[in-house]
């Protein structure tokens, strides 16, 4: 049965700022659902400067001539009284009111004014407190009301040339706290949503490719429904962007030091929701309501540090999000802070990618258990006590993001091990566009008590793990994995109870229920991946491994390597208890290019790449000495190469000098923290300094405006690069 359409019939809503952008996207909704709407918008520029009645005026005729009914207000926000009075006069009653208006006045603290911090308190707060006073005591009255604040991640986490904009933001919350204390009772709600969308005030800010996707329409639908009378949150704080919705909260938390407790306090985000299958899709708030227990789910919960962690948070989730379906090799520990990681999950990078484990999992999902049974003399077996033993894959080609396959599937072996039956199953699959071979996959299984049928005990089909040299590992790879690692995994497809019920777990005798091999195993291969081809999946041609122990998700995994030719052996650990996962392993390469962190562990003496993007900025900053020191700064870079510092430099445009190592004298203006790649990505034009500083790869300290000054003479340089 359809769901019934969220209705505001006889409601009238109020919405600041709904000009343009988000509040544009609220009032063409509520409108669309029933609702009479005041459109209010001075008009102004995002810096709060001149007024016009135009984009007021537009939205209500486009209202109007969708059907829809609404009046427009020009009033400034401090004018609160004024704005309930409009919807009075025209509507009789107010119902909701939506708090959005705002404008930016962006300067780093030591050069922010009184004016740029009274401008946007006035807009952001006392707005907000004008225009809800106004019309609480209509709320009172008639025994109800629907209040939304806007504030921003800026609130919560800061962010650098934003303390008037960030106070204000984080001012707001404790505001809209109190109302839905005091209005409890009144029937009056109040929520905060903190929208990341395109607008005015993000046109410049965020990374183009970014802002094309942040659509406006896809939060209006989770701020139409906390509006609804249906909706009964009150004082909750809800974050959406691109489609997705959670629920955030202050935690309190402490440490204990004997017989004193230090008191702290942190934001933590829920897991939240997806609210469309793909990116094609729309939201409605109807899509909202019903993964509203989802979406508020503050059980597997997360703490963040940063705009940047939550903006690669983001990133993740909605590049995953893919013809309906989460791709499995995104399931695998690939993160947008690993550069070789992203052309797994995003597939409009120019080297969108399937990672090569992903056919071990799309085979393992073909096994049915009455295909083993029929292979078995005793015909019985038990689905709970059946291991996956070995791994086997080998890649004939390249494989494709998109193609009909299809797979064969044999039982080329069953052995008796006394304890327990094997069974040797083999999986070819084939692109049926041409008939050309993709892969081979060999699974061992061991089914625990299901041998003692006089079978053999050994097989020459099976092929074997090879051990690992007798010496030390010649690099390591340790990644933590997700506490939710494992409930992720199940998007591929493998949906075993074992790893997510807890009950399931403890009868297969386990405490917790444990991460699927395979995800171990997509760890490992793109640790050697990483390593030894700098993250190209076309030089993977084969992958053999053991499992030998189970991880537990949130544990962190140690990939330890030997090279041997293309051969690249390895063995994974847990580094919390130090036990071997897998075992005898090995990854067969077409071909090796070692990163630096493999140059570095071996010699720890070899420059990095980035070095020759400085050596040419040196070049053109000796060649244009007087329009360089017009930039008049200092910039200290600090290079990394996989999370471990390389090298520093010091960039003096004060003094048109460049070299290796700390400042000579004083403090540097701006400091920049990133990896070797990134640094060179950047210098030829390949990274956009804005996408790497939102998705967490460039880290700033210092002066940010002054840093943008560098794009000129990087820009400059490139040429010679």
């Amino acid at each position: 049965m359809k769901q019934p359409e969220l209705r505001f019939a006889n409601r009238v809503v109020i919405i600041t700022g709904a000009g343009a952008g988000l509040g544009r996207a609220y009032a063409l909704l509520f409108a669309s659902r029933g609702a009479s709407v005041v459109v209010n918008d001075l008009g102004g520029s995002r810096h709060g400067d001149g007024s016009s009645t135009k984009i007021a005026d537009a939205v209500v005729n486009e209202i109007r001539k969708n059907g829809g009914k609404a009046v427009a207000n020009y009033d400034s926000v401090l004018d609160g009284e004024k704005i309930v009075k409009t919807a009075i006069d025209a509507f009789g009653r107010i119902d909701v009111i939506v708090n959005n208006a705002g404008i930016l006045r962006d300067k780093s603290f030591s050069k922010m004014s009184e004016t740029d911090w009274d401008l946007v308190q006035n807009v952001h707060v006392k707005g907000a407190f004008k225009i809800t006073r106004a019309a609480w005591p209509y709320f009172v009255k008639q025994k109800y009301g629907r209040i939304i604040v806007t504030t921003s991640n800026s609130g919560l986490y800061g962010n650098f040339g934003q303390a008037n904009y960030s106070a204000a933001k984080m001012g707001l919350i404790g505001l809209a706290n109190t109302l839905a204390i005091e209005g409890e009772s009144k029937n009056i709600h109040t929520n905060i949503i903190i929208p990341t969308a395109a607008s005015r005030l993000t046109e410049d800010v965020l990374p183009p490719e970014i802002f094309e996707q942040l659509k406006p329409e896809l939060i209006a639908p989770v701020v139409v429904w906390l509006c609804h009378e249906k909706c009964m949150e009150n004082g909750s704080i809800i974050e959406s962007a691109l489609g997705w919705a959670g629920k955030c909260k202050h935690r309190r938390n402490y440490t204990d030091y004997g017989e004193n407790k230090l008191y702290f306090s942190h934001v933590i985000r829920s897991s939240g929701s997806v609210l469309r299958p793909d990116l094609s899709s729309n939201v409605t708030p109807e899509d909202v309501e019903k993964k509203w227990s989802a979406i508020t789910d503050m059980s597997t919960a997360k703490h963040f540090n940063s705009i940047a962690e939550v903006t690669g948070e983001f990133l993740v989730t909605i590049d995953a999000m893919k013809s309906g379906n989460f791709d499995s090799q995104c399931h695998l520990g690939a993160s947008v802070q690993m550069p070789t990681d992203f052309r797994y999950l995003y597939e409009n990078d120019s080297n969108f990618a399937v990672l090569p484990t992903f056919f071990t999992t799309h085979n393992s999902l073909l096994m049915d258990l009455s295909i083993l049974e029929k292979a078995l003399p005793s015909g019985e077996l038990n689905p709970m006590k059946i291991l996956h033993g070995e791994q086997y894959l080998e890649i004939y080609k390249e494989l494709p993001t998109e193609a009909t396959i299809e797979t064969r599937m044999q039982i080329v072996d069953v052995l008796d091990k006394g304890s327990g039956a094997v069974f040797v199953v083999e999986n070819e699959t084939f692109d049926t566009s041409n008939g050309d071979k993709l892969c081979t996959t060999q699974m061992i299984l061991f089914a625990v008590g299901a041998g003692g049928f006089q079978g053999k005990r050994s097989s020459s089909k099976i092929i074997p793990t090879v051990e690992a040299p007798n010496r030390q590992p010649d690099a390591s790879v340790t990644q933590q994995t997700s506490h939710d690692q494992a409930a992720l995994y199940r998007l591929s497809g493998d949906k075993n109870p074992l790893h997510i019920d807890s009950n399931v777990a403890m009868i297969a005798g386990f405490k917790k229920p444990i991460l699927h091999g395979l995800c171990s195993l997509g760890f490992s291969v793109r640790h050697v991946l990483q390593t030894y081809a700098n993250g190209d999946p076309s030089s993977f041609k084969a992958v053999k491994a053991r499992f030998a122990k189970p991880v537990i998700p949130g544990q962190s995994l140690q990939t330890n390597m030997w090279q041997e030719g293309n051969r690249i052996h390895f063995q994974t650990s847990t580094v919390e208890e130090n036990l071997s996962v897998l075992t005898g392993g090995y990854v067969d390469l077409k071909r090796t290019t070692p990163t630096q962190l493999t140059v570095n562990h071996l010699s720890g003496s070899n420059p990095v790449e980035s070095d020759a993007v400085f050596a040419t900025i040196g070049e053109y900053v000796k060649a244009n000495l007087e329009q360089v020191k017009k930039i008049n700064g200092v910039f200290l870079y600090h290079i990394l190469v996989k999370g471990k510092p390389q090298a520093t430099w010091t960039l003096d445009l004060k003094k048109g000098e460049l070299y290796k190592g700390e400042p000579k004298s004083g403090k540097p203006d701006a400091t920049l923290t990133l990896e070797n790649e990134d640094m060179v990505q950047m210098a030829l034009g390949k990274l956009n300094p804005q996408t790497a500083f939102m998705r967490g790869k460039l880290k700033v300290g210092g002066n940010l405006v002054l840093m943008q000054k560098l794009a000129t003479l990087m820009e400059a340089s490139r040429s010679k690069l």
